[in-house]
């Protein structure tokens, strides 16, 4: 009599555990603790739908970072990353919440430090010279300092959080070039380009250098960038102009996330 108590009563545990997977599913692992760090390309700048507690950084809840959590469901998440950011602000102001159980980190950085937003102010009220002179300052900076300013960040990144996974994410170009275009002539579309591939392969050689993954956004960008006809970048937004030249939301969700989440 006892044993058949028994048995019914495992039975009985059996069903109730069944029944639970059924209407819940297996149980599914939280992803890694994410910390997303950066600059505007990172927090969002044009993406809209901002974090209004993010104030002039302007983090955007369709940036990257946050539609990469989402989907991941990451076990801590945390975004310092903040418009107009340099190399020195993310070593001073970003990395607290690195430590030795962050499983993933995510940056875009060095675009500020090179000029670009003074570059394309230049190349929009300037002329074809002006313009390609201020490129070529711009692209002498990205080879000759900007690698010592990255291997600082890079380094820091790895004392605080020796465990994780980076992925350094790159610029998207900036046009679609040999295609008529109201605006900018073709001469300052090719060389703001050309700006953005030294840009990508000097962050891309000191990433690996690093031990890091490089995210080419470059692929996912080609032909949506501006003068495409449908673009996933915006170009001159007179207010606010902090939004100016960077990925709309489909940027985000459909130029960035894709490529984090072929290296994460």
């Amino acid at each position: 009599m006892r044993l058949t108590k028994s048995i019914a009563a495992l039975a009985t545990l059996i069903m109730a555990m069944m029944i639970s997977l059924v209407l819940t599913g297996p149980a599914h692992a939280a992803g890694p603790a994410y910390v997303a760090l950066g600059d505007s390309y990172s927090a969002g700048n044009r993406a809209g739908n901002y974090d209004s507690s993010s104030g002039d950084c302007h983090r955007s809840f369709s940036a990257y970072p946050y539609l990469w959590k989402n989907a991941h469901s990451p076990s801590s998440f945390s975004d310092t990353a903040c418009s107009g950011a340099v190399t020195t602000d993310v070593l001073n102001n970003q990395l607290g919440p690195l430590n030795s159980s962050t499983g993933l980190v995510t940056i875009t950085i060095g675009g500020n430090d090179a000029g670009f937003a003074d570059v394309m102010t230049t190349c929009v009220t300037g002329s074809d010279s002006t313009c390609v002179n201020r490129v070529n300052t711009a692209e002498n900076y990205a080879r000759n300092t900007l690698p010592g300013r990255l291997d600082a960040v890079y380094n820091a990144i790895s004392s605080r959080a020796p465990n994780a996974h980076v992925v350094v994410m790159g610029y998207p170009d900036m046009y679609t070039l040999n295609t008529f275009c109201i605006g900018m002539s073709a001469t300052k579309h090719q060389k703001i380009d050309e700006a953005a591939d030294v840009l990508d392969s000097v962050t891309a050689t000191r990433a690996a250098a690093h031990g890091f993954s490089f995210g080419d956004v470059r692929s996912t960008f080609h032909g949506h960038e501006l003068c495409s006809g449908d673009d996933y970048l915006h170009s001159l937004v007179i207010s606010p102009s902090w939004e100016s030249y960077h990925p709309t939301s489909t940027g985000h969700s459909s130029g960035y996330l894709p490529v984090l989440n072929n290296n994460d």
